[in-house]
């Protein structure tokens, strides 16, 4: 009978009763606590936007160590004089057959002679497939695939160096020109070497090659597997972790870190530096600009910083 509480089964067992017992333990409360502004989609862990966006991101990895393994062709006249003038690395110099020869043409064939760089003669249908029909011009520079040094390199480079150790390191940062500047700027302002995350980050392609001006093949360029963890390890070796970021805690005037061993980081091009990295660093610092502009291009951002750091340590006869 319905209601019987003396028919068998119908006692709930003690500990069973579902929902509050006493009292909702804050859970009402809790409930009405604000959580923030909802993430876009593509943020969101299990929404079909994020899913996407996080197979694209793979697919994109995955494209772009299979482009590093392999070599690239520098295309074009200016940029394969710039490259040679560089002594970006080449393995070959390719010219198409009866090509109309003028100063640019005739001073990559002497450089490549002079340095011992394999010059072939193929025909322009040829160069045209190996060049994915870029604006060749009738010139192509091969370039081996780049060798990154290990992240314990650059401190072994700080070391033997005598002064405090300078390390760049890359959040995201994805144009190859950017890059190049950076590695360029690093090299001028005294830096002992640049670190670059494994994914989401531009790579040494022939265009940071050519943008870097040769310098990537004296400045020591290595890939962390996790930058986080590696920024981690660095800060327990007793480096200071210092990330440039738009609302940074101090800014570039009042950077009293600058004489210490330290770690630049720099952020991405749109985004700026990740959550995790900006929670690794123990200061963050910005540039004063003038009214009515937004930000600096990545790797002029990373000059100015660059610079201002090198004059604090000379001045201060750390270098």
């Amino acid at each position: 009978m319905a209601g019987n509480s003396r028919r068998q089964g119908a006692i709930r067992k003690p500990g069973t009763k579902k929902g509050q017992v006493v009292g909702s333990g804050g859970q009402r409360r809790k409930g009405l606590e604000g959580k923030g502004p909802t993430p876009r989609a593509d943020q969101r862990p299990g929404h079909p936007a994020q899913r996407k966006a996080a197979a694209a991101s793979r697919a994109a990895d995955k494209k772009n160590k299979k482009k590093a393994d392999s070599p690239e062709l520098i295309a074009g006249r200016n940029p394969v004089v710039e490259a040679l003038r560089a002594d970006v690395p080449a393995t070959a110099l390719y010219v198409a057959l009866n090509i109309d020869a003028d100063d640019r043409v005739t001073e990559a064939v002497r450089i490549a002679a002079d340095k011992g760089i394999s010059i072939l003669e193929i025909p322009r249908e040829e160069l045209d497939r190996k060049t994915n029909r870029a604006m060749h011009q009738g010139l192509g520079l091969q370039v081996p695939p780049f060798e990154y040094a290990h992240p314990d390199d650059l401190m072994r480079v700080a070391a033997e160096s005598g002064t405090a150790p300078l390390l760049v390191a890359l959040d995201g940062v994805t144009d190859p020109r950017n890059l190049g500047a950076v590695i360029r700027s690093a090299a001028a302002f005294g830096a002992h070497g640049v670190l670059l995350p494994e994914r989401r980050s531009a790579g040494m392609t022939a265009v940071a090659w050519r943008t870097s001006a040769g310098t990537a093949a004296k400045l020591p360029v290595a890939m962390a597997t996790n930058l986080t963890r590696q920024l981690k390890a660095w800060a327990a070796e007793g480096l200071m972790i210092v990330g440039l970021d738009a609302d940074g805690s101090v800014d570039i005037d009042s950077l009293d870190l600058a004489t210490d061993p330290l770690v630049i980081v720099l952020g991405s091009e749109g985004r700026g530096l990740s959550r995790l990295v900006r929670e690794t660093c123990d200061a963050t610092v910005s540039i004063p600009m003038s009214a009515g502009v937004e930000s600096l291009n990545a790797s002029v951002a990373a000059g100015v910083l660059l610079a201002e750091v090198a004059r604090r340590r000379r001045a201060a006869g750390r270098v």
